[in-house]
């Protein structure tokens, strides 16, 4: 009899056919960020800058309001392109725009210029809010910024919330992880706490996923 070894995550995904939000609460909850030491050169930038920011995938960056708007810092860590997941002027959104970053310079990277690239979406942090719409749109824009050499950073209010759903979708679409590696991937860099109603999107976009046959597994 053969055996082969696999993943808590396979298991966990092998044993129950519907991936549900009540399931990603449970994965929130017990994917515990390790402590971050302030002695390294990001956590120290980011001290110093007064951001909270952190490099979650390579080359994909969540962080907060104060990231989004110090263009010292953006420039500082290559940032080519941000994703606003929080658009808008109403308590809770982040007033920044394509005006906001006319001022950006291009940066050269693989023996060709990257141009400052900008893409906002106006949701608030609300279980009733629908993400689902912008899944496909944020996913490509990330996968554009990656593909070209770039370095994207998306943010919302506090980048814990609509800005990790974002990098998860594509994580998801782009990536081919399940909705619970996703979790667990980002949540080894930064803790992030998507809304009830998020995470029932999440799970319905794996389910969507595993339909289509997109996942390796």
């Amino acid at each position: 009899m053969s055996w082969r070894y696999a993943s808590p995550s396979r298991l966990e995904s092998s044993s129950s056919e519907q991936t549900t939000g009540r399931q990603l609460q449970r994965v929130l909850h017990y994917s515990m960020t390790p402590c971050r030491s302030l002695q390294g050169l990001r956590r120290s930038d980011c001290v110093l800058h007064d951001v909270d920011c952190d490099e979650v995938y390579p080359g994909i960056y969540i962080g907060d309001a104060a990231a989004a708007k110090n263009k010292t810092y953006l420039r500082m860590m290559g940032i080519t392109h941000v994703l606003n997941a929080a658009e808008g002027c109403r308590y809770g959104q982040v007033d920044t725009g394509h005006s906001y970053y006319r001022d950006m310079p291009s940066i050269r990277r693989n023996n060709k210029d990257t141009y400052f690239r900008y893409m906002g979406f106006p949701m608030v942090d609300a279980p009733t809010t629908d993400i689902s719409r912008y899944f496909h749109v944020a996913a490509k824009f990330i996968d554009d910024a990656i593909s070209c050499g770039g370095k994207i950073l998306v943010h919302c209010l506090v980048g814990m919330s609509r800005s990790a759903t974002c990098v998860l979708a594509y994580l998801m679409i782009c990536r081919k992880m399940s909705a619970v590696d996703a979790i667990r991937k980002v949540r080894l860099r930064r803790d992030i706490r998507p809304n009830d109603g998020f995470l029932q999107q999440l799970a319905d976009l794996d389910m969507e996923l595993k339909r289509k046959n997109l996942y390796p597994y």
